[in-house]
């Protein structure tokens, strides 16, 4: 079964149904996202998202609302659906990380423009991050941005080859970064589309 279609209502257990089941779902998928989640540098992480990630925060957000009417749940399936992975591209969550201690502003402000700099590298392929409108402007940037990586066939034919290199490069002014990817995280990008 494809990960990067779009979820349903069918899908969503709902916080009665999902309650009793929560701590070994989470347990799963925690441990699903670990080689999806991306360290670069000191203050910037990545998580790139799949069916089961999205499910998961749809899970919680109803739980932790309340929400049990089949409208309030559609409403949030709808939201995470723009999330969601294609056929044509990868997806992911991008977190600003910043220390307890730290004046979060004054961080942030370093970043404006980050929205510029972010690129994955699929072998010989470099795609620039689109990133979702309205989350960063020339004064402002969020904590918490979403980020999606157009794939040409030749690049997604590369992200399923096994031993295909992958990395991670941020080259933003102030915030200067390349991470090389494990393989771990490739076979699991590549699973998606099984």
């Amino acid at each position: 079964m494809s990960l990067v279609r779009p979820i349903t209502r069918r899908d969503i257990k709902g916080p009665a149904l999902y309650g009793p089941i929560r701590d070994d779902y989470r347990s799963r998928i925690i441990a699903l996202k670990r080689p999806r989640r991306v360290l670069i540098g000191d203050r910037v992480a990545i998580v790139f998202e799949n069916r089961h990630t999205l499910t998961l925060q749809i899970e919680e957000i109803c739980r932790a609302e309340s929400m049990t009417r089949d409208t309030q749940i559609e409403e949030e399936i709808a939201v995470y659906n723009e999330l969601m992975p294609t056929e044509s591209s990868l997806s992911a969550t991008l977190f600003v990380e910043l220390p307890q201690d730290a004046d979060a502003r004054a961080e942030l402000d370093k970043l404006i423009g980050l929205d510029e700099h972010v690129v994955l590298v699929v072998g010989s392929h470099e795609i620039r991050a689109q990133f979702e409108p309205g989350r960063a402007t020339e004064e402002r940037i969020a904590a918490v941005q979403y980020t999606r990586y157009p794939l040409t066939g030749e690049a997604r034919a590369a992200l399923l080859t096994p031993g295909t290199k992958l990395a991670i490069v941020i080259d933003h002014p102030n915030y200067t970064h390349r991470v090389e990817c494990s393989e771990e995280l490739r076979a699991s990008l590549a699973g998606d589309y099984a």
